[in-house]
């Protein structure tokens, strides 16, 4: 058994209202520069809808992630020869087109325009070559237009071998934020022909060495999520970095800090490194999901963490690990899942899967539904998050009514239902971390460098300039 720590983030769309803070806040950090204009390292995407990029599901065109052959974990893009091939031309690389043109707006004739007739118009110009464009796409084109158009073409809705009911009453979105999932076993560290993306030993984020990338582009078509972008101006390969320099110094990503539904939870787990390539190689990629449940360790069993102190696992971390909200969604009580578990890269960004209205023909007959009574079908979300299989998908979402229906009980006094899964005292510890839960609660990080507390490394951040807070 060989322990690891990873930072690990849980998001409840349940609560996402799709206000998109999380994608500026994170563009002012990390991309707000020449060359970054058309990258978004966090994203907001509806759903059902093709997506940023274009289509990036579809992997038999991006040919993302890994794949079984002959018993062997291989990339999909290529055995290492294939790649070679491919080193100076890549078919299945992704152009500018399939992210969106970056615009800004002429707003020098707005303010130096002579008396006129008629108002002066702004027109957008592109970042990119300073000229006059006309607005095709953007970076979430199905929530600014609400487009049928693009939302039938939604490569979860072709596997689902079935359309979705075109009533106004019974049409359903939601949205999906996101950002790298810092694999466990990820393809663009496999895929890089010069060595230059890692993933760091002590808490498992996935990097860019900016002086080891050649450019050569090979992580981009390898990532099945396209969450690795190429700056032209620096010919350099770059990607959500989850705020390492934050983590570092126990402050949590940007993007959860500025989260305004408040839907992103962030905390250790540890897993065991020895088992992560055989939860890749499951046969049935329905199974994948479990083995990396089996993957993720008990912080709470001695044995774990004395291996885990034998291994180097700092103390603090371990402690982190305990109190870990991430930990409570994604193996105590199973409610989180990953996005896309059939591309076997492990992703350790989770979801948990939204409840939504009932369909017009029951709203009449019960107060709670079941869960193949909603609008979000279960065979869609059992596309995005369980691979499809749809009993995993029902499962979570009857704990999450069962959780509603306890709650609703004691608020009016009535006793529980007989038959419960867990404990009247789990199903209020989970409606309190999924609903109410607070800053502290949401957010368990180990302390800064110097064993700061979070709020005391808050009070000093920006306080010392080009060193680390405190001034160490």
């Amino acid at each position: 058994m060989k322990i690891k720590a990873q930072i690990s983030m849980v998001m409840n769309l349940d609560k996402c209202i799709g206000c998109h803070t999380c994608s500026v806040t994170c563009k002012n950090v990390w991309t707000n520069r020449p060359g970054a204009e058309y990258m978004y390292f966090n994203n907001v995407e509806t759903k059902p809808g093709i997506g940023y990029p274009k289509e990036w599901e579809n992997q038999e065109k991006w040919k993302g992630g890994w794949k079984m052959e002959n018993g062997e974990l291989t990339l999909a893009t290529g055995s290492k020869t294939t790649r070679m091939l491919k080193l100076f031309f890549h078919p299945e690389q992704p152009e500018m087109d399939d992210y969106y043109e970056p615009w800004t707006y002429d707003y020098e004739t707005l303010i130096n325009s002579k008396r006129k007739n008629h108002q002066p118009v702004a027109r957008p110009r592109s970042l990119i070559t300073g000229k006059r464009m006309e607005i095709k796409w953007g970076p979430n084109w199905e929530d600014d237009l609400a487009s049928g158009e693009f939302a039938r073409k939604d490569y979860n809705l072709k596997k689902m071998g079935q359309d979705i009911a075109l009533e106004f009453h019974d049409l359903f979105m939601k949205y999906l934020p996101r950002n790298c999932n810092h694999c466990l076993n990820p393809a663009c560290v496999a895929a890089c022909p010069s060595g230059a993306i890692y993933k760091r030993d002590e808490d498992g984020v996935v990097l860019i060495s900016q002086d080891a990338c050649r450019g050569w582009r090979h992580c981009v078509p390898a990532c099945p999520y396209k969450k690795v972008y190429y700056n032209w101006k620096t010919n350099k390969a770059e990607k959500c970095t989850f705020c390492y320099p934050r983590l570092e110094n126990g402050l949590p990503t940007v993007c959860t800090d500025t989260c305004v539904g408040r839907i992103r939870y962030l905390g250790v787990l540890l897993y065991d490194m020895d088992r992560v390539a055989d939860a890749a190689r499951t046969a049935d990629t329905k199974g994948i999901y479990q083995q990396v449940l089996d993957v993720i360790l008990d912080p709470h069993d001695p044995e774990v963490r004395k291996v885990a102190r034998e291994q180097g696992i700092p103390e603090n971390w371990l402690k982190a690990a305990e109190v870990s909200p991430v930990y409570k969604l994604v193996k105590k009580w199973q409610l989180a899942l990953p996005l896309h578990p059939e591309y076997r890269t492990l992703p350790m960004v989770w979801y948990v899967p939204p409840l939504s209205p009932i369909v017009k023909q029951q709203e009449d007959k019960v107060y709670l539904p079941k869960a193949d009574a909603m609008r979000i079908p279960v065979a869609y979300l059992a596309q995005l998050f369980a691979a499809g299989d749809n009993g995993v998908i029902e499962r979570v979402l009857e704990r999450l009514l069962t959780m509603r229906t306890v709650m609703r009980k004691n608020e009016v006094g009535e006793a529980p239902p007989e038959k419960l899964e867990y404990e009247v005292s789990q199903y209020e510890a989970m409606y309190r971390l999924l609903g109410i839960a607070k800053y502290a609660e949401r957010i368990k990080l180990p302390a800064g460098l110097q064993g700061e507390s979070q709020d005391k490394l808050r009070e000093l951040q920006g306080s010392a300039g080009y060193i680390c807070p405190g001034g160490c």
